[in-house]
């Protein structure tokens, strides 16, 4: 059976993604960007993350073997997000670069800078591993993805915390917030 690949991309828009912009130096030493919901964690040990990026994308041929940031959007970066999927709308504001010299976005949730580490075949795509060598954490909410259009957690949103005292097999725990942090 044959799958129709613009089902199977509204099936796959069920699962609600945080929304990144990956950025790097171009060859002109300008810095470039481009918007990316297939982002995750990989490892700890070493510190990997990955992010899948389109082949026909000016950015997969940039990050092949150069430093990049993953920049994590926040709930209010809507039209950052849009800036940079090709509709551009807005003056992109930058913050200062990371230690590996890739270029930051100003006033999002975290910033992921990274070296090349490995690279693999993702069909359409190709899947970048970078070795995580600097991180900033920002307050805020994120901003999220989910069938094709932007969200953010409303206002009444209240937080699970992993109760890291269950991991391990079967031991997984949530606490509720008001319960967060007490013994």
């Amino acid at each position: 059976m044959a799958i129709d690949p613009k089902k199977l991309r509204g099936c796959l828009g069920h699962f609600t993604t945080g929304v990144t912009v990956i950025t790097c130096r171009a060859e002109d030493g300008e810095p470039h960007g481009a918007t990316v919901n297939a982002f995750t964690a990989v490892s700890l040990d070493p510190p990997l993350v990955l992010v899948s990026v389109d082949r026909r994308s000016r950015l997969c041929g940039l990050i092949d073997s150069r430093p990049f940031t993953v920049n994590v959007l926040e709930a209010s970066q809507k039209e950052l997000a849009l800036h940079f999927a090709g509709k551009p709308t807005q003056e992109v504001r930058w913050a200062p670069d990371s230690a590996c010299g890739t270029p930051q976005l100003d006033g999002t949730l975290a910033h992921i800078a990274c070296n090349p580490w490995r690279t693999y075949d993702g069909g359409d795509h190709v899947l970048f591993l970078g070795e995580v060598q600097e991180f900033l954490i920002h307050e805020g909410r994120p901003l999220l993805f989910h069938t094709g259009k932007f969200h953010h957690l409303g206002g009444d949103h209240e937080p699970l915390f992993w109760d890291e005292s269950a991991d391990g097999p079967g031991g997984v725990a949530f606490l509720s917030g008001s319960t967060a942090g007490s013994t």
